[in-house]
């Protein structure tokens, strides 16, 4: 399991600027405008040969004028409970708030490692200003600017030596590691029972009731591999915002852990935005994603087509990547509910997948040869061979061409969708990268 770091503070002191410059993106849009997507505010940050998760809770609070302490605690106490370090954000120029020395005081009681970022320290003046911060209780405050970057080198070295975990992977044997992730209440927790023939978590009518995440090992009807559960946590009674945001954090561990996602989606709900983040979240992750529609038995109406217009409504939602299996089941009447599983390890192997070279360039080269690149002010672009990369998470194709600059994303999308056309590689991401001979 990776490491996950969260970014927490109150609103304005910089959280979105600091994620940005850690994760080197400009993904999360700092827009006021509600229901902008909210993985944004996921990422991965690469360094010294470490690689950790890092969240920026900051993008779940409802609208940021009248921000509630509350909601601010929630998603600190959230951070807590989920994260292997926590930053804390401060603003050195307004100096210290009320509301960050509530948020220390929760901090300072929790025990895990905790990070001081005291940022938008621009010039060095500020660093001396930045002692105030001191009577948190929290250690040294680390001097940053995430506008211009100075002092983020040492705060990344400073989160790296902060992780105690080192990679525990070695304890699970090498079989399929399959998550089930949907919104709360699609029916995760029933397709587990019915698979697993027991109810080993609870499960009522109440939106997300399920604790924890887990491996279970499964191994019935032929099969081996671990299911990595997620849980869709929302208190009962109090389905809001900041439960949401934590079934979003757990679906990021469980995608993570995972090699195939199997994404439950409520047939009488049909797709939503939540269902559109997990699925970005599956994709940034490039795993293998198997769609399961459930509470098939809930529809009336079975016919071919309506079955037919109920898939191509979800590939349309989810393209350009619309190469990967859809099962409609029920778990309560255990319809179809072994097949998920099936075509999850079909998934799975296809990961793992291996073309021969001559092959690939025996059946890709002609067509290329119809359909080349478009040339570039004059310039034409051969492709002149092809070869998949060896030992890759999924797979990686490379072209060898002189002008590989000249390469745009749409050839690239007609590449890899002339691989699937010639190999079923359904479910898995692949890579097409376009390199100089």
């Amino acid at each position: 399991m990776g490491n996950l770091v969260a970014i927490v503070g109150r609103p304005n002191v910089g959280k979105s600027t600091l994620f940005n410059r850690l994760t080197q993106s400009r993904q999360a849009i700092v827009d006021e405008t509600s229901g902008t997507t909210r993985d944004r505010q996921y990422g991965k940050v690469e360094w010294g040969g470490q690689e950790f998760s890092l969240v920026d809770t900051g993008g779940w609070v409802v609208n940021s004028e009248d921000i509630f302490e509350e909601e601010i605690n929630k998603q600190v106490t959230i951070a807590i409970e989920e994260a292997d370090v926590i930053m804390f954000v401060v603003d050195v120029q307004n100096g210290l708030t009320d509301l960050d020395m509530n948020v220390a005081g929760i901090l300072r009681r929790s025990k895990k490692p905790i990070i001081l970022v005291s940022n938008k320290a621009d010039n060095f003046a500020m660093h001396a200003q930045s002692a105030e911060f001191y009577s948190f209780g929290l250690g040294d405050p680390a001097n940053i600017s995430a506008i211009n970057g100075s002092g983020t080198g040492d705060l990344l070295d400073l989160i790296i030596s902060k992780f105690t975990k080192k990679d525990e992977e070695e304890e699970l044997e090498e079989i399929p590691r399959i998550a089930i992730v949907g919104r709360p209440n699609a029916g995760k927790s029933s397709l587990l029972n019915a698979l697993m023939g027991e109810d080993r978590n609870i499960v009522t009518d109440i939106a997300g009731t399920t604790r924890d995440s887990i491996y279970t090992r499964y191994d019935k009807f032929g099969m081996d591999f671990y299911l990595v559960d997620t849980a869709g946590i929302r208190k009962k009674g109090k389905v809001n915002e900041g439960l949401e945001y934590y079934s979003v954090i757990r679906s990021i561990k469980a995608i993570e852990n995972s090699d195939v996602c199997v994404l439950m989606i409520d047939a009488t709900q049909g797709i939503e935005s939540q269902d559109l983040n997990i699925f970005s979240l599956i994709q940034k992750n490039k795993k293998g994603l198997v769609v399961c529609v459930n509470k098939w038995d809930l529809v009336e109406n079975k016919e071919q087509i309506v079955i037919k217009t109920f898939e191509n409504t979800i590939r349309e939602r989810l393209a350009p990547f619309t190469d990967f299996p859809i099962i409609f089941t029920s778990a309560v009447t255990k319809q179809r509910i072994l097949k998920v599983l099936e075509v999850a390890k079909e998934v799975y192997h296809r990961r793992k997948a291996r073309i021969p070279t001559h092959k690939l360039n025996e059946v890709l080269l002609p067509i290329i040869e119809r359909t080349p690149p478009p040339a570039n002010k004059g310039k034409y672009i051969k492709i002149k061979y092809i070869t998949q990369l060896p030992k890759t998470q999924i797979p990686s194709f490379v072209f060898f061409c002189n002008l590989p600059q000249w390469v745009k994303e749409p050839y690239k999308r007609f590449l890899e969708n002339r691989i699937r056309d010639n190999w079923d590689l359904s479910g898995t991401p692949i890579n097409v990268f376009v390199r100089e001979k």
